[in-house]
């Protein structure tokens, strides 16, 4: 169906490409390369690139640094409201995680507040996960909710960055029934191995506020990955 929808879109709106402006598709051929920038990268943090792995995430992966044409297609999707920018961004996940990620049984996106989502409409995160569990074949669970606006980090430094998401995610009610569960509902993500997506990362500060709401959930691991690292 969401096939069927961009096709739609794409006779009725021709795409203009977010990387190099030409017509045709929401990223080209050409600009998508950009997203696989580090896609033959070792797993783990190179030497020269600020912090760990923040607890208590064990993994932390992207496709390619924040900067010109992967950019522009995440600002594209984000602010600009250009959906078809999701399958391009999601299907680079995919790839990287293919090619370092180590374990993994579910997708959950890193969510926006309520109001931001009502506001633009969609959840760029959701829909980047959404793409990206299509091309791993994985499933994928709308986990997780912002129970509180937060600043935005990039105005911020890195520990009031921390401060600014701690308690800032919890993840929803059971999903599943106490009947299934034979008595006793428990969360999607009691016992799985969690893989967050996000569209960027600086510090980790929201990834570690997401992956702690996720272990106190029963969750059992939680990695992450994002289309682009802020360095």
């Amino acid at each position: 169906m969401a096939r069927l929808i961009s096709g739609l879109l794409d006779l009725a709106f021709p795409a203009i490409c977010a990387g190099c402006s030409r017509e045709g598709a929401a990223l080209c051929e050409r600009c998508r390369r950009d997203l696989d920038a580090d896609l033959d990268r070792p797993p783990g943090v190179p030497i020269g690139l600020r912090a760990t792995v923040p607890a208590p995430l064990l993994q932390v992966e992207w496709c390619a640094p924040f900067s010109g044409v992967v950019r522009r297609a995440v600002h594209g999707l984000k602010y600009g409201g250009e959906r078809r920018l999701a399958a391009p961004l999601g299907a680079a996940v995919a790839r990287r995680w293919s090619a370092a990620g180590v374990a993994g049984d579910l997708l959950v996106p890193v969510p926006v507040h309520a109001d931001r989502r009502r506001e633009r409409g969609f959840d760029q995160a959701l829909l980047i996960a959404s793409a990206a569990a299509r091309e791993l074949g994985s499933p994928l669970v709308d986990a997780l909710e912002r129970v509180r606006p937060t600043a935005p980090q990039f105005e911020l430094d890195g520990p009031a960055r921390a401060a600014n998401v701690r308690g800032a995610f919890s993840v929803r009610p059971a999903t599943r029934s106490a009947e299934e569960d034979g008595g006793g509902a428990v969360s999607a993500v009691a016992g799985r191995w969690v893989v967050l997506v996000d569209d960027v990362f600086t510090t980790g500060a929201t990834l570690a506020a997401c992956a702690a709401a996720l272990i106190e959930a029963g969750a059992a691991a939680v990695s992450a990955i994002a289309v682009a690292r802020e360095s």
